[in-house]
């Protein structure tokens, strides 16, 4: 009784300090109106209505809890004999702080959804009135207004049947709903402080989370909120209420801008997470250590890679020539390595500031763009012609020569042409430098460059390996078509990709491409044995249009990503099909943020036992991936009594209905499925 009172005293104080404001009789700042997802529900069935929501500029209406200051929607509904209706769903709110206040609003158009059960027994035609009368509040920053309106629509009983322009509109709405997270949370009240505990992966994507409360009795709405990934939950820390919880506390999380999950939180025992600043401190200097060997120990690698291992041979070798002193040598060796260490931070600096600018560019981010593998496609297919001797490189006049000044132009160069190349180690080292802080991340590319340098470092200042270096010879022309063979199969790799990420007619016109390439660079090995002039002219040409060509791959249309090897995408028309081919289906359904789904898939849905228990018992999967909420999926999951995910449905050939698997599996429960068949 004591928080209500505080709270009523709270609203009234605010609402007794704003001006007030004329408004016209049947003026309204926040504009409604029901509609219905059919006009014609199936007596018996349910019916979704929406009260659609748009306020006036500069104005906001309330969520369910309206923060500090506000009053919840009220809704007094007159319906037929026999109906009845839900409570009110509301999409994930927005926050917005006034005057110290925290307020739970909405300041752009949304809509509110209710199911309505139609009584069963109805004939056909008969109408079905319905009315609501809406009380509310909205306010700008400066003025609240109460307000009172009455919708009314009529509906007709009949088949059920949902216009497609309806389906697509309550869909836009249903995906704006927070969706059940599918596990239990736990809160613990320390002192004054709150720590709420969340299950939710550690790979799953999260921007700028947010913990809305379902009432005031909770946690203190206008107390800043700390969230932090610890492993496979996520802890939100902030003030307990004044009366501080002991029973479940609901809310959302919301963790997107517009999207967000429901859940119920019971008291238990919470660990105290690491603030992200300690957490940061505590593990970036580790993080920078393994990065930092895993860079040195993948660039020296990337030495045997076809993109380096021809400058690496061809510096050497020079060296083992030149017949000079261990002092020219030595400095050599460093020049080399210095030309090698700046080139790699100039990239990795310049990198780092293109993300500093806002762009998400990253060392493999782009690859997930069909016409940047396109474009490498044909970058390694034209080294791999070049090192088959179709024809010839102009050789920079400073590679291969002694001194201080061309080692540091080889070793910029063998910098340079690396930046295509990847191999072990690698990846995690840089993709750890996009995270880390700026010095820490150029050390990490220094230490690729430093790895690079390496071996010629040690040829440099061991004269022992100078002397164990081969001579010169046949060898050489040799060794180069054979590097051509790895450089290929690159190339066949390449292909793959972009047909996986642009489908056939993506990879055809990558491959079309390729072909007008080597054409081109053939012409020029033609002019170049015969000496003519100009004899790149052909090759550039054939080059310009072929990655003009490339350009114009797009991606293919997404599909739900399989999970298990020979599943497929869920849907109730193919679903129907395995059906009527009496074949056995399991389809499970899941979502990125689930993590009880995840430790499913982990532990039972992907193991070695239950692919080939399926495999045996020719059973068909099918995934649901209900990460993005989408509606079709949720219609489907709701028929089948069930709030959210996880869901495991088996069908058994010639069942009416499937059984419904527990929400905890494992390995045994699925392989007894299938050899039950």
């Amino acid at each position: 009784m004591t928080a209500w009172f505080c709270r009523m005293m709270t609203v009234l104080s605010f609402f007794l300090a704003l001006p007030a404001v004329a408004q016209a009789p049947g003026e309204t700042h926040l504009a409604m109106t029901l509609a219905a997802e059919s006009a014609t529900p199936r007596a018996g069935g349910t019916v979704t209505l929406a009260i659609a929501a748009k306020p006036q500029a500069g104005w906001h209406g309330y969520w369910k809890n309206p923060g500090d200051a506000g009053i919840e929607t009220l809704a007094a509904w007159t319906l037929p004999k026999g109906a009845s209706v839900g409570p009110l769903r509301y999409p994930v709110p927005q926050r917005l702080t006034v005057a110290g206040l925290m307020n739970y609003v909405y300041e752009q158009p949304f809509a509110m959804l209710v199911d309505l059960k139609v009584p069963a027994g109805l004939a056909a035609g008969t109408p079905l009135p319905i009315r609501v009368k809406l009380d509310y509040l909205v306010c700008t920053d400066t003025v609240c207004v109460p307000e009172r309106q009455s919708l009314a629509t009529t509906l007709t009983v009949g088949d059920g049947q949902i216009a497609p322009a309806d389906r697509a509109r309550f869909d836009a709405w249903r995906r704006s709903l927070p969706r059940p997270l599918g596990s239990t949370a736990t809160y613990q009240v320390v002192g004054k402080q709150l720590r709420l505990s969340v299950p939710f992966p550690a790979d799953a994507p999260i921007d700028k989370p947010y913990f809305y409360p379902a009432d005031a009795a909770s946690i203190a709405m206008a107390a800043p909120q700390a969230v932090t990934r610890d492993g496979d939950r996520l802890v939100v820390t902030t003030d307990a209420a004044a009366t501080a919880p002991t029973g479940a506390i609901a809310g959302v999380l919301a963790t997107a801008p517009g999207e967000g999950l429901a859940l119920t939180a019971t008291p238990g025992t919470v660990a105290a997470a690491a603030t992200p600043e300690a957490a940061g401190a505590a593990g970036q200097a580790s993080t920078a250590i393994l990065a930092f060997l895993g860079a040195v120990l993948g660039g020296l690698i990337l030495n045997i890679m076809p993109c380096v291992f021809p400058i690496l041979s061809l510096k050497a070798l020079s060296l083992a020539r030149g017949g000079g002193t261990e002092r020219e040598a030595r400095s050599e060796a460093l020049a080399y390595t210095a030309g090698v260490v700046l080139v790699c931070l100039a990239l990795g600096g310049g990198l780092l500031a293109i993300r500093a600018a806002g762009s998400t560019a990253g060392w493999a981010f782009q690859l997930q763009d069909p016409r940047v593998i396109g474009v490498l496609l044909l970058l390694v297919g034209a080294i791999a012609l070049n090192l088959a001797g179709l024809f010839e490189l102009p050789t920079p006049r400073f590679a291969g020569e002694s001194g201080a000044t061309g080692a540091f132009a080889t070793g910029a160069l063998a910098a340079f042409v690396a930046t295509p190349c990847t191999g072990p180690f690698m990846g995690a080292a840089l993709g750890a430098a996009l995270v880390l802080p700026t010095f820490a991340a150029l050390l990490i590319f220094a230490g690729l460059g430093l790895g690079i340098a390496l071996p010629f470092l040690l040829i440099g200042f061991v004269p022992a390996l100078r002397r164990r270096l081969p001579k010169p010879g046949p060898w050489m022309a040799r060794l180069r078509r054979i590097l051509a063979v790895p450089m290929l199969l690159t190339a066949l790799g390449l292909a793959w990709i972009l047909g996986r990420q642009a489908g056939v007619d993506g990879m055809t016109l990558g491959l079309a491409a390729l072909l007008l390439a080597t054409l081109g660079l053939w012409w020029t090995g033609r002019r170049q044995s015969t000496g003519r002039e100009r004899v790149w002219a052909p090759g550039l040409v054939a080059l310009l249009l072929a990655v003009a060509g490339v350009m114009t791959v797009r991606p293919a249309s997404a599909t739900a990503e399989a999970r298990i090897a020979g599943a497929e995408p869920f849907s109730e028309a193919r679903l129907a099909t395995l059906r009527a081919q009496g074949k056995p289906v399991f389809a499970y359904f899941t979502a990125d943020w689930c993590l009880t789904c995840k430790v499913n898939e982990k532990t039972a849905i992907e193991t070695a036992a239950v692919a080939d228990s399926f495999r045996r018992g020719k059973v068909s999967v099918m995934v649901g991936d209900w990460t993005d909420g989408d509606p079709a999926l949720g219609r489907f999951i709701e028929a089948h009594n069930r709030a959210g995910v996880p869901l495991y449905l088996w069908y058994a050939p010639g069942a009416r209905e499937p059984r419904v698997l527990p929400q905890v599996l494992t390995t045994g429960t699925l392989t007894a499925l299938s050899e039950g068949t």
